[in-house]
């Protein structure tokens, strides 16, 4: 990218590598101080290349995703957290489906001592973590997989899902805007997504903070549609209302203080040990 230096240049490759750089790792790597680096991330966000978070940045983009390895690497310590904090809020002996995503996988990992569940799913991840415990009927749609990320998307996979009415649906989703809309990348795995949530009779959604300050092109949904967000921050004012006016319970996986959500691309206070749950 024209304007841009050697290091920044390498800054912004191995963001697209991992999904997200951090200054301390960057400083150690290029030798530089931490100041030099935050410089280094804040020009990039100027060109709308890496988007700031606590600590680093991550790629911004609005319309393509990051590859689904390197989403793993993004927000990992808080999508453990939520994973860990939503499937405590899903009884045993239910129903429910898992979307496709890197933070419902977290969901599934933390269901694996629940008894008596069925669960269908478009994600071959989840079903591969959920299939050898005895006391966890797994159903997985049909149709084409999509390659970089283990998807089942299409319409003989819509078919199966709206042959179901669940207890629980749990959806991810790649950015929310200020307004409430839930927005993803990929308008097949939207469809799937939103046949789901048509055939849950309750609906959680997992997303963790960084899916505030991202952009996506197309809708899943809206929050008004769902009966519980699980996230690891406090929400911005604005969706904070929308869930109060809603009745949407809100579980924050994480205490956090409210200046971790960094908009400024500064440094803010180290977040504190994701043990508690609050509910709001």
């Amino acid at each position: 990218m024209a304007g841009l230096s050697h290091r920044q240049t390498e800054i912004l490759n191995i963001a697209r590598a991992f999904g997200r750089v951090m200054v301390e790792d960057l400083a150690k790597r290029f030798e530089v101080s931490a100041q030099t680096i935050r410089k280094d991330l804040n020009d990039l966000c100027d060109q709308r290349s890496l988007t700031r978070i606590h600590g680093g940045a991550i790629i911004a983009s609005g319309v393509e995703n990051l590859a689904y390895e390197a989403r793993r690497f993004v927000a990992a310590e808080e999508k453990r957290a939520i994973g860990i904090a939503a499937a405590s809020r899903i009884p045993n002996g239910c129903s429910l489906f898992i979307n496709i995503g890197t933070t419902t996988e977290e969901v599934a990992s933390a269901l694996t001592s629940h008894e008596d569940l069925l669960v269908i799913t478009n994600n071959l991840n989840v079903a591969m973590l959920l299939y050898r415990h005895p006391r966890i009927e797994v159903i997985v749609a049909g149709g084409a997989v999509r390659r970089a990320d283990g998807a089942v998307i299409g319409s003989t996979a819509i078919s199966l899902i709206g042959q179901f009415k669940v207890d629980y649906a749990i959806i991810g989703a790649s950015a929310i805007d200020e307004e409430g809309a839930l927005l993803d990348f990929d308008y097949r795995e939207v469809q799937a997504a939103q046949a789901i949530i048509a055939n849950a009779r309750s609906v959680m959604l997992v997303a963790d903070s960084t899916k505030l300050r991202r952009s996506a092109p197309v809708r899943i949904a809206h929050l008004s549609q769902i009966q519980t967000f699980v996230t690891d921050a406090p929400l911005p004012a604005g969706l904070a209302s929308i869930c109060s006016h809603r009745g949407i319970e809100v579980v924050e996986a994480m205490e956090k203080p409210a200046a971790d959500i960094d908009d400024s691309g500064g440094e803010s206070a180290p977040a504190v040990a994701p043990t508690p749950i609050r509910v709001r």
